[in-house]
């Protein structure tokens, strides 16, 4: 193998290794487990920010750039709740802050309050159906190209999620 051959082969593979490291985030991303970090789950918590429990089950580190959980209540968004970048090891877990914003925070509150009254078993005063989660995970490809996983859920299955007892890792 000549100078110039050799040359080829290391550029070639220094072109490829950030492609396929993003291609693995975004794998990564796509597999990642979440939970609420604090005792019970409830939206009212989330409209006050807090800790979110992440679970990387790949053998290879998993980095995003943004987490997002927007909430969306009879087709109008409520709020959202943001975490910011985080690395995360192999086969384990990381905790990481995050922060609630909405432009009608307090109606935001009413409404939480009032579902995870119900979700608890409680009356229903408004209808628990018309309320949905969308997930949004950025991992960018080769850090600047945008990419976001989505990932959609109601209102009850998402509170169950955010419950689970435990992760995989």
């Amino acid at each position: 193998m000549n100078r110039y051959s050799k040359i080829t082969l290391v550029a070639i593979i220094v072109i490829i290794i950030p492609f396929a490291y993003s291609i693995l985030n975004i794998f990564a991303a796509e597999q990642l487990q979440f939970k609420w970090s604090e005792d019970k789950f409830s939206f009212f918590e989330l409209s006050n920010g807090g800790d979110v429990e992440f679970c990387n089950t790949m053998p290879y580190w998993s980095s995003f750039k943004k987490f997002e959980i927007i909430t969306f209540y009879d087709m109008k968004q409520n709020g959202i709740f943001t975490v910011y970048p985080l690395t995360i090891n192999p086969t384990s877990a990381a905790i990481q802050k995050g922060v609630f914003s909405s432009e009608e925070f307090t109606s935001a509150q009413y409404v939480f309050m009032n579902l995870d009254f119900e979700f608890d078993g409680g009356d229903i005063r408004i209808d628990p159906n018309k309320l949905y989660v969308t997930v949004n995970i950025s991992t960018p490809i080769i850090g600047i190209i945008p990419y976001t996983t989505t990932l959609q859920y109601s209102g009850f299955e998402f509170s169950n999620l955010m419950n689970n007892e435990k992760l995989s890792c």
